[in-house]
């Protein structure tokens, strides 16, 4: 009964404007989640890249926040000293850096091998969040994506290139969300 009348003066006040209950819904159930990303960052950087386009991940982190009630964006990324401005500028975009050492081939190419790092930090954060967004299209993820579903766990297998993925990935389509045909929201322009 307190409730319903704290409710019932705080919708009386003059500084509420009421919206449509569907519009209302909506943004209540987007608000009320308290769902986690985990970023495979290589697979989403050379994917995007290898359709032509460069993804803006302010927006990026933006649509995760807006449209699938991310909280905490974990992006797992190989660390490479001289990329410090790179990992500072992504911080500021609202992304939390898990770091994996590289490796640098004598040819000079990096390689960080981040996928143990997101599995066990998926895992060490199951009691924190109410579902997991799984951000890449490779196959290494896919008994994480079984185990995840299996328990209600699972929002989104966010799939950089629709074109481009593992097939070991295709038994949960229900959960995919494609980037490709949202480039023209979260394609990175060039400034003029």
């Amino acid at each position: 009964m307190e409730i319903e009348e704290n409710c019932e003066r705080f919708f009386a006040s003059p500084f509420i404007e009421l919206v449509p209950s569907s519009e209302y819904i909506s943004f209540v159930s987007i608000v009320m989640k308290n769902n986690y990303a985990f970023i495979d960052s290589q697979n989403l950087n050379l994917s995007i890249r290898s359709q032509g386009w460069i993804l803006n991940y302010k927006r990026f982190r933006i649509y995760l926040k807006d449209k699938l009630g991310v909280v905490q964006a974990f992006l797992f990324i190989g660390y490479i000293p001289h990329n410090q401005r790179l990992y500072t500028d992504l911080q500021k975009k609202g992304y939390v850096l898990i770091f994996k050492p590289t490796l640098i081939f004598p040819s000079g190419k990096a390689k960080g091998n981040v996928d143990a790092e997101l599995v066990l930090h998926t895992m060490i954060e199951w009691p924190n969040y109410e579902k997991a967004i799984i951000v890449s299209g490779d196959g290494d993820f896919s008994c994480l994506i079984e185990h995840l579903s299996k328990h209600d766990k699972l929002e989104r297998l966010v799939i950089p290139d629709q074109n481009n993925y593992s097939s070991l990935l295709r038994p949960f389509s229900q959960y995919m969300l494609h980037l490709s045909p949202l480039k023209s929201k979260l394609e990175l322009l060039k400034k003029r």
